[in-house]
């Protein structure tokens, strides 16, 4: 089975159906409400702007993870 690629309009929800051991990786960077309803329907884009976040690199982190595991 092909790895999933995660996108940045990806709401946080749809992330963490893929695979909930990606909540360390949100919360290591700083994103500490991922529980919260509103983020469920965030894209990563919007989660990482209002964080003050590099969304990029959460991509990579994330993205290497579902690669890797």
């Amino acid at each position: 089975m092909a790895a999933v690629t995660v996108t940045k309009d990806m709401t946080i929800g749809e992330i963490l159906n893929i695979d909930i051991a990606i909540a360390p990786i949100l919360m290591q960077a700083g994103m500490h409400c991922i529980g919260c309803p509103s983020s469920q329907g965030e894209s990563l884009e919007e989660a990482a702007m209002v964080h003050g976040m590099d969304c990029d690199g959460l991509l990579v982190a994330i993205n290497e993870y579902l690669a890797n595991k």
